[in-house]
Order: C-alpha cells, then structure tokens, then sequence
C-alpha cells in the first residue's frame, strides 16, 4: 500500500535529514587560545627578551588529523603588530589566512584575530612562526603536526612516541636590534649558538628498550643549515613536508632553512643515554648543540666525544638530497597512493627562472629576485585585489626570467592562470646555499646541478619520483628545478627561507588568479578579517 506523508511532517524530516547529513559530514574542529606577550628567556643563561604563546618558548604544538578545521585565537600582548604564519600548511582556497603581510593585515598591539584554517588534504610535518619584521628571531615559533585519518594506510606501524624537535641557529642579540642593523643597510653578525626545542643543550628525550619512535625535525632558525644526527643510532626517513618517501636510512641528515623531515629511531642500543646532535653546516666556524636520547632503563649518562658530522661538503649534502624520493605505493592524506597523480607525463605551459641577487641599492644591502627586490605595499595585495584598489601593485613587476638589470626596488607580483602546470628554476649565482619556500603549494623537486640551468638540463630530471615538499635547497652556483599545479587559487608568498634576505627584499608574490570567481575555485574574504592600509574603511560581507 503507498501511503503519502502529511505535507508538514515531510517538510521537517527533510529539514532534520539535511541537517544530520550536513552535521555529520563536518569535518572536525580543534580551539586554540592563544596569548602573545614578551618574556624573559634564557636559552643561552643570560636574560633576553622573547616573544611568548601562552608563556612558552617555544610555543604550543598543533596537533590536528587531515581536514580538521583549526580556529586558532591570537591575542596580541606585545607593543608591536604581530602576525603568526604556518608554514607549509597550503590554505586551500584560503590565502586569506595565510599570515603573512601580503595577504592579511597585522594584529594591532591589544587586539586579536581568529585565523580559520583546514588543513585540507594535508599530512606531514610542518611548523608555525611570527612573519612581520624580525620578530622570527625572538620566538613564536611551534611545530605542527598533521596525523593521517585513521582509515587512511600509513606505511610504517604506529610508533611508541612522537616528538618534535624545533631546530634553529639563534641570536642572543635582541630582535629589534637586529632589524635596526638590517634597516641601516648593513649585515647581520654570525649567529651565536644553536638550539634544539629552545635550548642549547640538555633538552632530553626519554625512550623504552626495543621501541621505535617518530622525531619530526624543523629548521625554524634564520639562515643556516643544520646536520642533525644521533649517536650510536641510524634514522629510517619517513616522511618530508606532507610526503611519505622511501624508506632509506641515514646516519645524519641535511634540514635546510625552513625544512621538516620525519624520521624513525628504534632503541635497539646498550641502555645508556645517547647524544642527539645538530651542527651548522657550510660555515667557517662550525655551532654545535646537543640533546640527550635517554633510555628509561639507562644505566649510564652521555659519554664519550660528541659524535662529528659532515661540516662544508657540498658533494655529500647533493647526494643525500637526490636520495629522498617519494614512496610511490604509500597513501597521502587520500587513500590512492602518491604516485598515481603522473606528474612527468603533463605538458609543460610556463617555464620560469628565478635568479636570486645581492648588491647594495641607495648605499644599503639589498636582495633581489631577477633584479626586483620586494618593497612591502601600505595596503596587504590580496586586500587590495579583492576591494580593487589601484595603485598598490601591478601584475607583471617581477619578470618570469632574469633581466639583467641593476637591482631596484618595487612591489613585485607576478600573475599566473589557475590550473596550468609550471616548472620553476631556482638559479643561484652566489656561494652560498640558499632555501626557497612557496606558500600555498608543494611541488615536485625534479632536479638540481652545479652551473647554469639549460633547457638541455631537463635530460636529468626525475620524471618519477622527485620527492613533493614545499621548501628546497639550492646548493652554491648551482640550480634547482621544480614542477607545480597551479591548483590554488590565491596570492602566494615566495620567498627566500634566509630571513634577512626575505626581510631586505627576496621575495614576491605569486597571483594565481581565476576569472570564474566561484567560492569552489576560492572562499570569500573572511567576515572577521582585519582591514588595514587602503582597504581600512571598507567592508568584509554580511554572510
């Protein structure tokens, strides 16, 4: 018998219905609070001045599984506007929230700011840090950890512990000094020290007999790379930036500036306590700091020379990053494996070169890219894109090759079309190592030599298993090439990972733009988002 339901009881089923399917469908959502003050700290046992979250440096860890939603509260306690960035987090759709001057306006001295964020289809290790004016050297800093969904495979059983450890080269000179040295156009000193989780040495990791562990390692410091290594003990690499790679095992490991890498120790050792170890590389005089690896049945403390590391061999650090691959068979944060997405067969629609510089412009050091070193605008772009605002930037102020120009300074932009596929050459002419950082992305890092890149150089690329992550190394007159999907829509900060370089102009910004303007291409601008510069007496939406 077919019996219809009364008009109204179908209305409010239907209703209830949508909204169980909506409920349930959520994906979901982790508060933060969070207190941004000054401090004292003392990591190298004198008194200097630190910038706090909630009182601790560094700051709290993010904990979070793929999709969950992060609202994240900033209450900002110093006498200075302030901003919190999350590297390596892409914002899907979102660079709203991405924290840096070009997308969202600072929080003003006794304000806050809720950032929403989703790490969307995300896994991996990343980590958090203040962006504006040199505040990176003063704290804020924190780690991030993305789990997998608990359905999704992950290619090694689960671990006893999980740690981080926030590796970084450190000033105890004060930040706002600093900033003046750079504003008065000269260089920085040599760092002095090392620190692992905020200390030089003596932060202490404590591990069972017979277990195996995950470390996540960031380079949260200013320009150095770090060696970090463990002794008495190999480290099976796992996992880079939101990749799970092949399975290779190392007895140290290179993490440029602004790196994350996941790797597993098992404590197979004599039950004693062991030197965790991380030294600078490339440098004439060589900081080191320590760690311990304590054995919970430990019988003995730390002995013995501290285990010594590579020190200025650029052929070894080459080697060893042409070894980190991506585990093909492995799930990501979706459960196909990683390398169903064939980067190598995909047509190339835009080759550019990007040539990093230094010279002094108007008496006072400068950096650039392809002779265009960044000028921060009075209104943050994505604003000014949104509301219209002529007059703030110009699409096309960075070319997409070296110019040879004298370097002059503008408020570079460059545009590019959603959904082409690019390939990116990372040349640097200088003698250094440099580390370069896209936000919003991850891309494939398909090669890397000594000289000049050529076209002729693509007969070396890994057209299979480059490892995807979203900071690389460019090793001294050398390049590094990389393929991206210019699947997010977004202004996007490019950058040198050398803080005084990013700081006195290497950078731009990448306008990956959309004619459609669908939300499904990019959300609206956020109804809390703070309205700065040009854009202050506008309006976000009512909805």
């Amino acid at each position: 018998m077919n019996m219809e339901l009364p008009p109204l009881f179908s209305f409010c089923s239907i209703f209830l219905l949508f909204q169980f399917l909506f409920a349930a469908a959520e994906d979901p959502y982790r508060f933060f609070d969070w207190t941004i003050t000054y401090g004292d700290i003392y990591p190298l046992g004198v008194k200097q001045q630190g910038i706090l979250i909630n009182g601790q440096f560094p700051g709290p860890e993010i904990y979070s599984v793929t999709n969950d939603n992060l609202i994240i509260n900033v209450h900002n306690n110093l006498t200075h506007p302030f901003l919190l960035s999350w590297n390596g987090v892409q914002q899907r759709r979102n660079s709203y929230q991405d924290g840096v001057y070009g997308t969202t306006c600072p929080i003003p001295p006794g304000k806050n700011f809720t950032y929403t964020l989703q790490v969307k289809d995300q896994i991996g290790s990343f980590f958090y840090f203040p962006s504006l004016a040199f505040h990176k050297a003063a704290g804020g800093f924190g780690a991030i950890k993305v789990l997998s969904r608990p359905r999704i495979p992950v290619p090694f059983p689960d671990p006893a512990g999980d740690f981080s450890l926030l590796i970084g080269d450190w000033y105890q000179i004060n930040h706002r000094k600093l900033q003046s040295v750079l504003d008065f156009g000269h260089r920085l000193p040599f760092p002095q020290a090392v620190l692992i989780n905020g200390r030089p040495n003596g932060t202490t990791f404590t591990v069972e007999q017979g277990k195996t562990y995950r470390l996540r390692i960031s380079n949260v410091g200013l320009q150095n790379t770090l060696n970090f290594r463990i002794q008495g003990h190999d480290m099976k690499l796992v996992e880079v930036e939101g990749t799970h790679t092949i399975q290779t095992t190392y007895s140290s490991l290179d993490v440029h500036v602004g790196q994350s890498y996941s790797v597993l120790i098992t404590a197979d050792q004599e039950p004693k306590d062991y030197y965790i170890v991380v030294s600078t590389r490339f440098t004439d005089k060589i900081l080191t700091s320590t760690a311990i690896l304590h054995y919970s049945n430990s019988r003995q403390s730390v002995s013995g020379p501290i285990p010594g590391g590579p020190t200025t061999q650029i052929d070894w650090s080459i080697e060893q990053a042409r070894s980190i691959r991506t585990n093909l068979t492995a799930s990501g944060p979706r459960p196909n494996p990683q390398g169903s997405y064939h980067y190598g067969l995909i047509n190339i629609s835009r080759t550019i070169k990007l040539e990093s510089s230094a010279a002094q412009v108007n008496g006072k050091q400068r950096y650039a890219v392809n002779s265009v070193s960044f000028r921060p605008a009075d209104t943050p772009l994505k604003l000014a894109d949104y509301f219209n605002i002529g007059g703030v930037f110009q699409v096309g102020s960075v070319p997409d090759t070296p110019s040879g120009k004298p370097m002059y300074i503008d408020t570079s932009v460059m545009g590019a079309d959603f959904r082409a596929f690019v390939e990116i050459v990372f040349q640097n002419h200088e003698s250094i190592v440099q580390s370069w950082h896209i936000d919003g992305y991850s891309f494939w890092v398909v090669g890397m030599d000594g000289g000049t890149w050529t076209p002729n150089s693509r007969n070396q690329y890994n057209l299979k298993d480059a490892v995807s992550r979203c900071t690389t190394q460019v090793y001294p007159k050398s390049w590094t090439a990389v393929y991206m999907a210019l699947d997010n829509v977004g202004m996007w900060n490019v950058r040198s990972e050398f803080w005084t370089r990013q700081y006195l102009g290497q950078q731009f910004y990448l306008r990956v733009y959309s004619s459609a303007g669908s939300i499904r291409d990019e959300y609206p601008i956020p109804k809390n988002a703070l309205l700065c510069g040009k854009a202050a007496a506008r309006t976000t939406r009512s909805l």
